[in-house]
């Protein structure tokens, strides 16, 4: 196994809840050379504690303007930042579960065996029970070192510089910019690996409408991604009513039916209406509708709220109409 550096990059907006934790338990990460990661946060206009703390943990801070920001070029900014040759992306709400979180993601790449690979999420004791059931269907128990199938998360992902520099993100990805870069990867003879035993605690508080915000955005480029796949309101509601009857049957093993029931039908339902209208609607984003996707709408006055609602609604017209 060669010698290797890392780089552990952040990506921001108001984490203040969460990031202290995800720092401290970083930190804690044994690596076999010896060597200690560097730490950055490329912050895209915090206005809450969230600098602080990682002013106070030694992260070094890169900023990005909200009005620049997508999630591909923010990673682009951390990578032209960070000097390691693995490059390594968590999610600021994302906590690593053990002391060798580290060494287990990055090895297939230091084995020569993977060029990106990514590791298992699982849910909080806050998630909602249906993201308990997808984390589930996607990082499951078993290693794919190296994995056949198009999938990574840069939720919990390792990359090698090298790879980086040559292709970079897709800085115009509404989302998924992890699968964009796999895929071109994947053409040109890369390779992805999936790390069972890299697990990091994925801590979901969306509302449903950011659900639905959420698989909207990243449809929107899944669609590019696999354009022979179509999305009809038919799969919408086979697909949503297949979730709901898994959940349910979870959830009665559990013993968390009547508990559970009525926010499993509404995040699946949000889930794929959310999808469903990611893949079906042809128009291009304003940087209004972009910044009202990536980021949560803040709470405003009551007054400002009627001004707005009295105020002509944009067209949703496919272009060309």
């Amino acid at each position: 196994m060669k010698p290797y550096s890392v780089s552990i990059i952040y990506r921001s907006l108001n984490e203040e809840k969460w990031l202290g934790e995800s720092i401290a338990a970083a930190r804690l990460q044994r690596l076999d050379n010896g060597q200690r990661p560097e730490f950055i946060l490329v912050d895209s206009g915090s206005t809450d504690q969230t600098l602080e703390i990682a002013m106070r943990e030694g992260v070094r801070i890169v900023h990005i303007k909200k009005s620049e920001f997508t999630f591909g070029r923010s990673l682009n900014f951390g990578c032209e930042a960070a000097t390691g040759e693995i490059l390594v992306f968590i999610s600021a709400h994302c906590i690593p579960s053990h002391d060798r979180w580290l060494q287990n993601l990055i090895r297939p790449l230091c084995e020569a065996k993977a060029e990106y690979a990514y590791g298992r999420q699982v849910g909080h004791a806050v998630t909602r029970f249906s993201e308990h059931q997808v984390f589930g269907h996607f990082y499951g128990d078993l290693d794919k070192i190296p994995q056949t199938e198009l999938y990574v998360n840069n939720a919990n992902a390792a990359l090698l510089r090298n790879a980086w520099a040559k292709i970079r993100f897709d800085e115009a990805a509404t989302g998924l910019e992890d699968m964009v870069f796999a895929k071109t990867l994947m053409r040109d003879g890369g390779r992805l690996a999936y790390v069972a035993d890299a697990p990091v605690i994925h801590i979901h508080e969306e509302s449903l409408e950011q659900t639905k915000r959420r698989y909207y955005r990243e449809a929107l480029t899944l669609r590019e991604i696999f354009p022979e796949v179509h999305f009809h309101f038919g799969d919408f509601l086979r697909c949503a009513a297949a979730g709901v009857f898994h959940d349910f049957s979870a959830a009665l093993e559990q013993k968390r039916f009547i508990d559970e029931a009525a926010g499993i039908v509404a995040y699946r339902f949000m889930q794929y209406w959310g999808a469903w209208r990611g893949h079906n609607e042809h128009r291009i984003l304003s940087r209004a509708q972009k910044e009202s996707y990536y980021y949560p709408r803040p709470k405003r006055r009551r007054r400002e709220t009627a001004a707005a609602e009295k105020s002509p609604k944009p067209s949703l017209k496919p272009i060309g109409e």
